[in-house]
């Protein structure tokens, strides 16, 4: 499964070795592709230095293990996520650019309302729902 993550995931994963670090662990070991583009990857990097700064070394490790794309402008894809704020659109537009089957995210706020929902082929995930899916039936 392609899985493009969010910059609420990566901040997680990085500042502290909990539940979605070892998703992620699970996710890479088990052949998954992770993804992430420039947008994330700067929007993580910006709020682990304001909140965490000792957490970017892990960070920088973990970009290491993912799938990285730049950053690139929505395209058609935008109105098919026009139900996001402005700041949120270019993450899904990206999962849909890069063909990813699932987007995890933390973000109830934003993404809530897309929990469980495909969107251009790229289902809305919690972390919680997507180990639910690849994980608790084994």
């Amino acid at each position: 499964m392609r899985v493009f993550l969010d910059a609420n995931i990566l901040f997680s994963a990085a500042k502290s070795d909990g539940a979605v670090r070892e998703l992620l662990r699970l996710l890479l070991d088990g052949g998954h592709e992770c993804w992430v583009d420039d947008y994330v990857v700067i929007e993580a990097r910006r709020n682990l230095a304001a909140k965490e700064p000792d957490a970017l070394t892990a960070l920088e490790a973990l970009l290491k293990r993912l799938r990285a794309s730049p950053a690139q402008a929505p395209g058609p894809e935008l109105k098919l996520v026009n139900w996001l704020p402005e700041e949120d659109r270019t993450v899904l537009a990206a999962a849909m650019r890069l063909r990813c089957d699932a987007l995890v995210t933390d973000d109830r706020t934003h993404f809530g309302a897309g929990y469980g929902k495909a969107f251009a082929g790229v289902t809305v995930h919690s972390p919680r729902s997507l180990a639910e899916l690849l994980f608790e039936s084994n």
